[in-house]
């Protein structure tokens, strides 16, 4: 039922934003490297990997550039027109195709590059693996906002990354992936898209029992739109 449903609705939104794809490809074709889509590798369904598909909006060297696969609030490896696809998550409308091969689907755990899929555990790692990963998700909502969170942690960018957010980020797809639904796929397509229109404040309210963020992100989360 969920395959179909990726497929109708994908297969809408490919339709409806191809006035849209034209004006960027060309915009990146002329601007920053040249470079229009971006492939990076990531974790998918029963930890194998793939291509995730994006708009192209940092430097080709990224990951093996100073930051590497963390992107930083006023990184200097995101390019001008990058910038904006990034704010208005433009950048992330490619992975439809992603959606409509199969590979991912609209709602599911975010899938992480290899390096930050094996921050999760054993026991995340097996949930998460049962599942197809999507464009949209629980910890795609929460943390939403994931470079201003970095920022203002007032700590090491890798370590608060590795050791606060990526734990919790599993605990969430974890719970995920146990409570799979129709419901819960309807709620958070809804979510995502009232996201793009206007500050959601609260994320967590809107998924009961979900797993409580520890003491040092529960203060930054409660402070932005994400919770």
């Amino acid at each position: 039922m969920i395959r179909l449903l990726d497929l109708l609705l994908t297969s809408l939104a490919i339709l409806a934003l191809a006035p849209v794809f034209l004006p960027i490809v060309l915009i990146l074709r002329l601007t920053g490297e040249g470079e229009v889509i971006y492939r990076q590798e990531r974790i998918g369904k029963g930890g194998e990997p793939f291509k995730v598909i994006k708009f192209a909006t940092m430097l080709k060297e990224s990951p093996n550039l100073e930051g590497g696969f963390l992107t930083r609030k006023h990184d200097p490896r995101v390019l001008p027109v990058g910038r904006v696809l990034r704010r208005t998550k433009i950048n992330e409308l490619p992975q439809l195709f992603n959606v409509w091969i199969g590979n991912m689907s609209l709602v599911g755990p975010r899938p992480q590059a290899p390096v930050h899929y094996h921050l999760y555990s054993a026991e995340q790692k097996a949930a998460i693996d049962r599942q197809t990963p999507g464009v949209t998700g629980i910890g795609s909502l929460v943390f939403r906002d994931e470079e201003d969170l970095l920022e203002r942690s007032g700590q090491d960018f890798d370590t608060f990354h590795d050791e606060i957010i990526a734990p919790y980020k599993g605990d969430l797809e974890r719970w995920y992936a146990k409570r799979d639904s129709l419901g819960l796929y309807f709620r958070i397509l809804l979510l995502t898209a009232a996201a793009l229109v206007f500050p959601l404040h609260g994320v967590l309210r809107f998924f009961p029992g979900a797993p409580s963020p520890p003491r040092e992100l529960e203060r930054l989360l409660r402070s932005t739109d994400g919770a």
